[in-house]
């Protein structure tokens, strides 16, 4: 077997593949790794899926292993460095997903602002006896420059909103601000300031509970949070306390770490926080410009078995994940599992 599928590609994507390697797809074997091993014992190219760890021990096992493929951001399942040691290559649609991520905080900042519109979906006669909000002419705080901020930060302009920002890896004369639209301030003026804050921090370890008592301390009353960053950069108590006595009216998080807002976590039971399983990147869209570009680098990586690893015989033109061009008909299989895309 050349290409091993432990994640889904979409069905144009495994046709391609197929006409040049031999291809299989086993989902099953990511929870497993012990049969994984056996099976990608003569493997050269595998796509995981992110709750399988590929660790330097894991790879040890993997002699003809070539390429490591992920449709999804983030590689903190992979370890870089003993892939770089063993001149494996890691295929990364890294920009894939970037306009779907930066339409879900444009989405969910809206439905926060309109909160009553769910409540009418779901049948309740009288939704909400708030009164909502229009984001025209509101201040937004985008915490973060991640890639989603840059798409994210011209829809909201368009919309007449006022933006500001902070990012710690980011100065605040760099003229990416300038160019973005977005008037650099200091952090405590940022959530003292903004009527909602998009957060889309690139997450580090050092940034661990960076969102914490001493920065909500200051956050103005009412204030609306979303977010796409990893859950970690969130102090659960200041959170939950912040949630709880108005200086937070409503916040949306896709993609928590397991054990956020869990049985012990004081998170519990706020119905004013909302938490959605990683459906930023989860359009069909973003999987198909993901599944295009990891299956063409994979098989750049490990070469084709007819034509040798320079030979790209009929390659599909949209290999970059963040211009792919959508099809006439849309895939539909590979695209349900329950992590989001």
């Amino acid at each position: 077997m050349d290409i091993l599928l432990l994640d889904a590609l979409v069905p144009e994507t495994v046709t391609w593949l197929q006409t040049r390697h031999s291809v299989e797809y086993r989902p099953e074997l990511a929870d497993d790794p012990i049969a994984l091993r056996k099976v990608a014992y003569t493997t050269r190219g595998i796509v995981f899926p992110r709750q399988t760890v590929v660790t330097r021990g894991f790879l040890d096992f993997l002699p003809r292993l070539r390429a490591v493929g992920r449709l999804h951001v983030g590689l903190d399942n992979i370890d870089m460095e003993a892939c770089k040691e063993r001149d494996i290559k890691v295929v990364h649609a890294s920009s894939a997903n970037v306009r779907s991520n930066a339409e879900y905080l444009l989405g969910s900042l809206m439905l926060l602002c309109r909160r009553g519109v769910v409540s009418a979906l779901m049948g309740h006669k009288h939704p909400s006896g708030q009164i909502g909000r229009e984001l025209h002419g509101s201040t937004v705080g985008i915490l973060g420059l991640a890639p989603a901020a840059h798409t994210l930060a011209g829809m909201l302009s368009g919309l007449g909103v006022r933006l500001i920002g902070y990012d710690p890896a980011v100065h605040h004369t760099s003229p990416v601000w300038e160019r973005l639209g977005i008037r650099p301030v200091s952090l405590p003026e940022l959530v003292s300031q903004a009527d909602a804050v998009s957060v889309q921090m690139l997450y580090a370890t050092r940034y661990r509970g960076f969102v914490n008592d001493k920065l909500l301390a200051a956050c103005k009353r009412e204030q609306l949070w979303v977010g796409i960053s990893r859950s970690d950069l969130f102090d659960e108590a200041a959170l939950a306390e912040a949630l709880s006595d108005g200086r937070i009216e409503a916040c949306i998080l896709d993609g928590v770490e397991p054990g956020f807002s869990g049985v012990s976590s004081p998170l519990k039971g706020l119905k004013n926080l909302f938490v959605t399983p990683r459906l930023g990147s989860y359009t069909r869209e973003a999987r198909l410009r993901a599944s295009w570009y990891v299956a063409h680098r994979m098989h750049e990586a490990i070469g084709s078995p007819h034509s040798g690893p320079d030979s790209l015989p009929s390659a599909p033109k949209h290999l970059d994940p963040s211009d792919a061009a959508p099809p006439s008909r849309w895939p539909q299989a590979g695209l349900d599992d329950s992590s989001g895309g």
